[in-house]
């Protein structure tokens, strides 16, 4: 069987005259996913739109699979028309389908609702007898079993971080204005691989850096243990997205530094607190977020901090108090969203019966601009001040003054090169892009990384086995002279009865000085599927 995947290019993604390095970063994991479930003698390409632009007009496999995200629909839709004009099964699936499935079933043969991973499989077995069905919903939930991702079919000289991967699914929480609640509506909405299946995946990545791609890798605290523990020593350095009350949770945080992790997409989503409330983003109330930046920048670990702009409680003054709090903290990156109700989520319900989603344009829904009636300001001055909070935060200017908050030359520098480099050389970023040698600029950023995290987790790790030394020395000490008093007694004839008064005890009785107590610890079963 011949299938075709597509993944179109976002409509912000498809300037012919620029484009973000942020569209370049990561593969399609989610077809190179689905990929593995195909057998050995199906013939399966993968086209990646925001970094290929294939003709596709005289493209007629057996089957074409189409990922929409909500601001792509248009073209998918595009596509997926074109390709039944000419006889092509057309198979849609992913957030935008989850969220409305009808909408996407005028333009496909088949839809899927939810993940894919029980789904899918069926889907196949289906069309091979001819029988494929119009809807696949997903109600049993788990990743025993997976197979290995098609990485064979990722053109890894197009992504700045080709090493991504998703070891998880969903998230513990349920945020008003987040996606997941509608994906994974009907079954579990956060499961695990194992902790095994993900060091096998993660040891068929070759070079030092990984990004882990999960909305939220700390979620299972004891899946995250036994992840880290088996990690630690690979010699990787290592990215992902975690809350602030994961970063604040006592020794999570350091097993994931001394397996590698040297920065963090954190979600502090607003600096006003009757904001969350309301957006029922509860893991975040009564947090101290200084507390958190604190704590990841003591450990050697780089904020990507996430703010969110045009909540009800927003006033005009939100957009400069948050980037001037973010400088002030020393924040190496931020990335800043008008708040956007995507249809499926709870947030979208709401506006829509208060009558105040201005259109169903989803060109227009990419966190960019004003889709809605915000209560606290005009629409024209959510998305100024969104731009205006962009240009603010990494301005030269503010750059410096965020690496000035560091202690030490190292990690200033470290701070100037991350944040220039990521936003103060996007023509450079387009060049390579555009030559197909973007994963050259892999080696840069895997130095940026590692250049004081692992120092860090070093001295953390010598001054805790400093300490353990002491405590080792403190208790040999109390041994030997236990022994020495053992052999004066012996010879001056003393039995060393602890229950009878020796002269001179202050205790009445002879110290206890070998009472190790052995704990034993249960590592977070490589078994479990979380």
């Amino acid at each position: 069987m011949r299938i075709t995947m597509i993944l179109p290019a976002l409509t912000e993604a498809t300037s012919p005259l620029f484009r973000p390095i942020k569209y370049s970063l990561f593969p399609p994991l989610g077809l190179a996913t689905l990929a593995g479930y195909l057998r050995p003698d199906d013939d399966v390409r993968i086209i990646d739109e925001h970094v290929e632009r294939p003709r596709l007009d005289d493209d007629r496999p057996d089957l074409v699979v189409i990922q929409p995200y909500i601001t792509s629909a248009r073209r998918s839709y595009r596509l997926a028309d074109a390709y039944r004009a000419r006889g092509v099964h057309v198979a849609m699936g992913g957030l935008h389908v989850t969220s409305l499935p009808e909408e996407a079933a005028a333009h496909a043969d088949t839809v899927f609702v939810g993940p894919g991973e029980d789904t899918w499989p069926v889907f196949l077995d289906d069309l091979r007898r001819g029988r494929p069905g119009r809807r696949y919903d997903s109600t049993n939930r788990t990743l025993v079993g997976l197979p290995p991702v098609r990485r064979d079919l990722i053109k890894r000289h197009r992504y700045l971080v080709p090493n991504s991967i998703v070891v998880s699914r969903g998230c513990p929480h349920h945020c008003d204005f987040c996606y997941k609640d509608a994906f994974f509506s009907g079954g579990r909405s956060f499961y695990t691989q194992t902790v095994d299946a993900a060091l096998a995946e993660i040891d068929r990545l070759p070079g030092r850096h990984v990004y882990f791609l999960d909305d939220h890798l700390f979620g299972n605290r004891r899946f995250a243990e036994a992840l880290f523990d088996g990690m630690t020593g690979l010699g990787r350095v290592w990215q992902a997205a975690g809350t602030v009350d994961a970063v604040l949770a006592p020794g999570l945080l350091e097993r994931a530094v001394d397996a590698g992790l040297r920065s963090l997409f954190v979600g502090f989503e607003t600096i006003n607190g009757d904001n969350l409330e309301q957006q029922r983003k509860r893991q975040n109330i009564g947090r101290d977020y200084s507390a958190v930046i604190r704590r990841l920048h003591d450990l050697g670990v780089m904020v990507n901090a996430s703010f969110v702009f045009g909540m009800d409680g927003d006033r005009p003054d939100v957009f400069d108090r948050t980037v001037s709090w973010a400088i002030d903290q020393g924040i190496e990156t931020a990335t800043f969203h008008i708040m956007t109700p995507y249809p499926g989520t709870k947030l979208y319900a709401r506006m829509e019966a208060q009558g105040r989603i201005l259109h169903h344009d989803w060109d227009l829904y990419d966190t960019r601009h004003t889709v809605f009636r915000p209560t606290g300001m005009t629409g024209r001055q959510l998305e100024d001040g969104y731009w205006r909070a962009y240009r603010e935060f990494y301005r030269w200017g503010s750059i410096w003054r965020g690496a000035s908050t560091k202690p030490v030359p190292r990690d200033r520098l470290r701070h100037l090169a991350y944040a220039g480099g990521w936003k103060k050389f996007e023509p450079l970023w387009d060049l390579l892009i555009r030559g197909g040698q973007v994963l050259h600029a892999l080696p840069l950023l895997e130095a940026a990384l590692g250049s004081f995290g692992a120092r860090r987790s070093s001295e953390r790790r010598s001054s805790e086995d400093r300490s353990d030394e002491r405590r080792s020395g403190a208790r040999s000490s109390d041994q030997r002279h236990a022994s020495e008093r053992s052999s004066d007694q012996r010879r001056s004839g003393s039995t060393g009865d602890a229950r009878q008064p020796q002269t001179g005890s202050r205790s009445g009785r002879e110290p206890v000085a070998f009472d190790h107590v052995v704990s034993g610890v249960t590592s977070a079963g490589r078994g479990a599927d979380g």
